[in-house]
């Protein structure tokens, strides 16, 4: 595999690692020999994006999965599902895939849009007359769901103060850049010391305050971050239990917090006003706070020379089946709806989840029918929004979501990394939806209309 990797070094080189891990994770596959060099070239450099070199592979092994279950003349879905890894099995690169819904998630997707008998309907339907033709594509891709330890440390350090009020302050690394992780450091505070959302405030915009955090990347955040408050919040809430044991002479262990108030846990009882508590501790002979610090790093570990390694702290597997619609005339793809079920592995902030997914597969559609960059001689030739077409809010499809939680025993409440699934999954359902529907493969995306209109013309004049 050669990589452009432009005419300077970013992440160019780093991409064939996470490429290597789908080539031999994606699916049960006992040998696999892979072979990536990075080239420079005149072109602009390679960096990082969402999916992180997955995207690209998968585009290649999920349509070479459909092939090969046309090739022993085997039901794709029946040919996945043959091939699927289990819970505790491991990869060839020593990846633990301690939780594996992925089974799961191709028979929730396949039985939600009835994905065998219109496969064999449309199949049936291709070469009779007409202009417009449907299909219908799966696919599933791997990736990691608890970070990657490609930094020395994946970890991350959190900062808790409760105030006499009972109000919380999180200072934590884990940068907002929009994938809503305040909601979830929120909401996870909230849960813990059973204060309301709207008494929690979290400090993380200035990096010479905030601890140490590797960066907003590798499907990580919810999953490292999540550890980390849900850690320190713990740390305070068995300082505060412990405190009120000694005032209300009850064993800590029968005591939780809930509702601004420490209570019994069996019945649910208020015992004491937690803001009251909060300053008799502040204002007792031995004057306490409730301060706390913690620092939680993943049983993850570094990639390594070889590249064998249990490099995350988790794996997830989405399945996605697209339907589409082709203008044979014009080339033009309209997707019609898709059917995603993806290990989310417990859900924490719903609202944010389909967020998460409609944004990604919004990014992935893009790479799937529009986006290209047209590189002549080192000079791109579509600099602006005019020629380099994005999805936009009315090219998105109906979606059906469907959420497989296995609860990670890594996770925070067993929840896992989900961001970058999405973008991955949708091109080569589309792809496998276009063969469905016209018999043509276009293995070097996007499928443009150009791209499309011309590959049925000359599959068409071959025919002939």
């Amino acid at each position: 595999m050669l990589l452009d990797n432009g005419a300077y070094t970013s992440w160019g080189p780093t991409i064939p690692v996470i490429m290597m891990r789908t080539t031999s994770g994606h699916y049960r596959v006992p040998v696999v020999d892979f072979k990536a060099q990075a080239i420079y070239t005149n072109n602009p450099y390679a960096g990082s994006f969402r999916g992180y070199g997955n995207v690209q592979t998968t585009y290649a092994t999920a349509q070479q999965m459909d092939m090969l279950a046309d090739l022993v003349d085997m039901d794709p879905l029946e040919f996945h599902l043959k091939n699927a890894q289990k819970s505790g099995e491991v990869t060839p690169q020593k990846s633990f895939l301690r939780e594996c819904a992925l089974a799961e998630c191709l028979e929730t997707a396949a039985v939600a849009s009835d994905y065998s008998r219109k496969r064999k309907e449309y199949a049936v339907a291709r070469d009779k007359p007409g202009r417009y033709k449907t299909g219908i594509g799966l696919a599933s891709p791997i990736h990691n769901a608890g970070g990657a330890k490609i930094h020395k440390s994946d970890g991350i350090g959190t900062i808790l103060k409760v105030d006499d009020y009972a109000r919380v302050t999180v200072i934590t690394g884990a940068s907002e850049i929009g994938q809503g992780i305040d909601a979830v450091i929120t909401l996870i505070v909230a849960e813990e010391l059973g204060v309301p959302v709207e008494h929690v405030t979290i400090v993380n915009n200035d990096s010479d305050i905030a601890p140490w955090d590797v960066g907003v990347h590798a499907s990580r955040t919810t999953f490292i971050a999540g550890n980390g408050t849900r850690r320190a919040a713990q740390k305070a809430k068995a300082q505060i239990l412990n405190a009120a044991a000694k005032m209300l002479g009850e064993p800590a262990d029968t005591l939780e917090l809930r509702e601004r108030f420490v209570v019994r846990d069996t019945c649910g009882t208020p015992l004491i006003d937690l803001e009251r508590l909060l300053r008799r501790m502040h204002f007792q002979a031995e004057p306490e706070l409730v301060m706390v610090t913690d620092y939680y790093e993943p049983k993850s570990e570094p990639e390594g020379a070889k590249h064998v390694s249990d490099h995350s702290a988790a794996y997830s597997h989405a399945v996605h089946v697209a339907e589409i619609t082709v203008d044979t005339l014009t080339g033009e793809i309209k997707v019609d709806k898709v059917t995603v079920a993806q290990d989310v592995g417990r859900v924490i902030n719903r609202m944010g989840l389909e967020g998460q997914i409609e944004g990604g597969i919004a990014i992935g559609l893009g790479y799937a029918l529009s986006e290209n960059m047209r590189i002549e001689q080192g000079m791109l030739r579509n600099p602006s929004f005019r020629d380099y077409k994005l999805i936009t809010a009315p090219e998105m499809p109906p979606l059906d979501l469907h959420f497989i939680e296995s609860n990670c025993a890594e996770g925070p409440y067993g929840a896992k990394g989900i961001s970058e699934l999405p973008t991955i999954v949708i091109a080569p359902a589309i792809a496998n939806a276009l063969y469905n529907a016209t018999g043509v493969r276009i293995f070097n995306p996007p499928m443009s209309p150009e791209t499309v209109a011309r590959a049925i013309h000359e599959t068409r004049q071959a025919v002939k």
